[in-house]
């Protein structure tokens, strides 16, 4: 029924068959409770289990204690890990899916802040992100690290795993020896490849020789650092054939970067083209007589058959798309792939989260990481009035008529979308629209009747005599206080309302897509254009969802400048332009600066007119998203659901 060719074609891995192509491969959670596996964990991997994926590969167990880079890791050398593999793999086979365990010690790429040791790694390089020197270990530590391999493998296949995954990638100590930016030694486990290779020879025969026959072991391998002076495409494909050629391995996954100064080629924003990365599993697939898993970005069941298709891999690796649909695998083989909710490639909630050191979410699920948390069934079944077709209303409306309510949305504009819909106008942002294009498919299969081009009054809803009234009537622009003319918000300029011309400067009081958004638009346009921002980095906040390389990149080359630590004190007009008075944190200093145009990123304010009105109305009436405080699309998505689970 769905179509694919080769997608749900079955595939044996070793001794285990998978009965599709798709691989839930592995990813930090940061679901740990005290170094140990949670239910969490267990409903959140058998959610994707139950919907179809061929394969599930957990995120790393560490196998030292000198490895714990940040707080909620695994443990995996501690025997009390046992207990929850045997949680997690039980709520796997339940649905007849085999799972993985990805093994792995950081190496270099760490800290001691959680440790109280010394960090391990090949040699006393520091990395760029940690900026902690490292402890070069001796040949009796790396006896001891390959031992703690095979210590882990043991606990794993106690505890019911199918099979094991080495993590040599993209943060790890394996690749820390493998790479030749990190591997400075001169003894047997350096100097040439073969010399690099010899610690991932030797944990490979501890770990088999822990998991014995039955079970599959992998290695995931990095097939370009983007680093200078690190590993690139050709030495990986000779390090996969080095761990082909004994036997002892039976499927190798594939990777990109290096999770500090190229993560954000690990966890590809919408930036970056989607399948960005199967030249590596394609190169090292025509080497090797083993399966290879691609990976990069793949979001879509086409996309991956299409990898499969042109030979660039034999398994895919779909982390996002399952994260934001964990029945992302079974609607692809109903052939209902228009049903499935589209990964955004946003990275606020699954990476951005993960980096704020808060457990795995995702802006468009509001079920991720929270599957062992059960619903509350309605008690009754109630007629809900919902006013906003932005995120939080399309939330609303469909968790509500998902769970049995009548539910009728109003949106005052033409279409649906609110500010999301604004947002995605920015070509570099286009990809941002599916979550309204998701919600509103959602809305429209569970029976939502929406209304648009119809702003909701306060008599018109009473006169409907609901059960509950939602109101996620959005937010408007707010002018910032030293607001003259030709001082104008992003909004003005995205909507339509005013087309900016000359010197324009962008004010960033955001830290978000705002201000780089309309700064891009605008140099795109011809603009000379300047962003400044009382922060020290200009829209810093796309650091956390790794879109601040990318910016930066576009941004030279359109020829953006930033400008950092300083505040606008006050304007006045000209006849054809403003003239800002601008405070320097650094010096305290005061400058004059004449601009054509001022594009303020500043915040908004509830557009709560509605919600006043009906305050005696003789039915609820609940507010969220942006009309109760401004924030971004996540919270709205969140709220809309949570009021949709209490009405």
């Amino acid at each position: 029924m769905s179509g694919h060719r080769y997608l749900f074609s079955p595939l044996r891995i070793g001794p285990i068959t998978v009965r599709n192509r798709i691989v839930f491969s592995a990813h930090l959670t940061n679901y740990a409770q005290d170094g140990l596996p949670s239910e969490q964990h267990a409903a959140y991997y058998a959610a994707r289990a139950a919907g179809g994926a061929g394969l599930v590969i957990t995120e790393e167990h560490s196998t030292h204690p000198t490895d714990w880079p940040y707080e909620k890791l695994i443990h995996g050398f501690r025997p009390s890990a046992i207990a929850g593999y045997r949680r997690i793999t039980e709520a796997v086979h339940a649905h007849g899916v085999p799972i993985f365990a990805q093994l792995n010690h950081n190496g270099g790429q760490a800290s001691s802040m959680y440790s109280r040791l010394p960090v391990w790694a090949p040699s006393a390089v520091p990395d760029p992100m940690f900026r902690e020197v490292p402890k070069a270990i001796d040949t009796g530590e790396i006896a001891e690290v390959v031992a703690g391999y095979g210590t882990v493998a043991g606990h794993c296949a106690e505890g019911g795993f199918d099979g094991v995954e080495l993590q040599c990638s993209h943060s790890s100590i394996v690749r820390g020896f493998l790479s030749p930016a990190t591997n400075e030694r001169t003894d047997a486990y350096g100097g040439s490849l073969a010399n690099r290779a010899r610690i991932l020879l030797e944990i490979i025969d501890a770990v088999r020789e822990a998991l014995g026959p039955s079970r599959a072991l992998g290695v995931r391998l990095c097939g370009d650092e983007l680093i200078e002076g690190g590993t690139t495409i050709g030495e990986a494909v000779e390090v996969a054939r080095m761990v082909a050629d004994p036997g002892k391995v039976d499927y190798i996954n594939t990777s990109i970067g290096v999770a500090t100064s190229t993560l954000y080629m690990i966890e590809a924003s919408m930036a970056i083209p989607p399948g960005y990365a199967l030249f590596i599993s394609n190169a090292i697939r025509r080497a090797v007589q083993l399966p290879v898993v691609g990976v990069g970005r793949i979001k879509d069941p086409l996309q991956a058959e299409r990898a499969l298709e042109e030979g660039h891999c034999d398994l895919v690796g779909v982390v996002r798309g399952q994260i934001a649909d964990p029945d992302f695998v079974a609607k692809a083989r109903s052939g209902h792939r228009g049903d499935i909710r589209t990964c955004l490639s946003c990275n606020q909630e699954c990476v951005g989260r993960m980096g704020l050191n808060r457990w795995l979410g995702c802006i468009e699920n509001p079920r991720t990481g929270r599957e062992s948390v059960p619903l509350p069934i309605p008690r009754t079944r109630r007629r809900v009035l919902v006013v906003g077709g932005g995120p939080a209303g399309l939330q609303a409306a469909s968790t509500a008529a998902e769970r049995g309510h009548h539910v009728t949305l109003f949106e005052r504009e033409q279409t649906t979308g609110g500010q999301v819909a604004v947002a995605a106008t920015v070509p570099s942002r286009a990809e941002f629209l599916d979550v309204v294009r998701n919600l509103r498919a959602e809305c429209e299969r569970y029976g939502v009747d929406i209304k648009t081009g119809v702003a909701a009054t306060a008599e018109m809803l009473c006169a409907e005599r609901p059960d509950a009234v939602v109101l996620a009537t959005g937010a408007r622009p707010q002018p910032v206080h030293w607001a003259v003319d030709r001082v104008v918000d992003v909004r003005d300029v995205l909507e339509g309302r005013v087309a900016p011309e000359g010197d324009v400067l962008v004010v960033d009081e955001l830290g978000f897509h705002q201000a780089s958004s309309v700064a891009e638009l605008l140099a795109d346009r011809g603009c000379r254009v300047q962003i400044s921002t009382p922060g020290m980095v200009v829209c810093q906040d796309l650091g956390v969802t790794l879109d601040v390389e990318t910016f930066n990149v576009r941004a030279h080359a359109k020829g953006i400048e930033q400008r950092t630590d300083e505040v606008v004190m006050s304007a006045s007009a000209e006849p054809d332009g403003v003239v800002l008075q601008i405070l320097k944190h650094t010096t305290g200093t005061t400058a004059e600066a004449r601009f054509d145009w001022v594009v303020c990123a500043a915040h908004q304010t509830p557009d709560d007119a509605l919600w006043h009105e009906l305050k005696q109305a003789p039915f609820p009436v609940h507010r969220i998203g942006d009309c109760l405080a401004p924030r971004r699309a996540h919270a709205a998505v969140v709220e809309g659901h949570r009021v949709a689970v209490g009405l």
